[in-house]
């Protein structure tokens, strides 16, 4: 029986299981997402979120302490430099786990595990800020409303007598250049009929 047992083992032994997870935290901070199964998602998420937490303050303790879970000296310097920052603001919550389907071999439940900070897509960054509206002043703005309309269907109108009469000077040109064209075979000819006397 299992009574008070909250670790998965995952069907591994204590120190594969150890190098597993440390292995897959590298990967998580490196890319910011990784597929795998659900249960090692879980597993991970325990795993890495208080070292996410650990990177908050940046001290060589701290450091150290990051470095005795991951052993990664490159991993560790990315995580103080590139996530920390992004993270310092949230409380907690780092990760985001995403159900994809079941794998096709063994029909085990697949999902992307990522950094909650680093998908653009989720993030409300760009949201509008709205300001409050009040009641005052509102005549004084439909009034330059009503004048900007009425610009703007003065400004259409020029447009279209512009471009009929743009219209008429394309018609024009057209003929013009229709003419020299009637002349040159009329000039061919003449410079034949010499030829034809010699």
């Amino acid at each position: 029986m299992r009574h008070g047992n909250k670790v998965n083992n995952l069907g591994r032994k204590s120190a594969h299981r150890k190098a597993m997870l440390s292995n897959m935290a590298c990967s998580l901070i490196q890319h910011k997402r990784i597929n795998t199964t659900i249960a090692k998602a879980k597993a991970l998420r325990t795993f890495v979120e208080p070292l996410l937490t650990k990177s908050k303050t940046d001290s060589t303790h701290s450091r150290r302490t990051v470095f005795s879970y991951l052993q990664n000296k490159d991993i560790v310097t990315e995580l103080f430099r590139e996530v920390a920052p992004k993270i310092a603001n949230r409380e907690g919550g780092y990760t985001r786990i995403i159900r994809t389907g079941y794998r096709l071999g063994d029909n085990a439940e697949m999902c992307l595990i990522e950094l909650v900070d680093f998908n653009e897509l989720y993030t409300n960054d760009n949201a509008k800020k709205t300001t409050r509206r009040s009641r005052r002043g509102g005549a004084k703005k439909e009034a330059v409303e009503a004048t900007v309309v009425e610009e703007t269907t003065a400004a259409a109108a020029e447009d279209t007598t512009e471009g009929d009469v743009s219209a008429d000077a394309t018609v024009e040109a057209t003929n013009e250049t229709v003419e020299p064209e009637a002349e040159t075979p009329a000039a061919d000819e003449a410079t034949e009929e010499p030829s034809e006397d010699k």
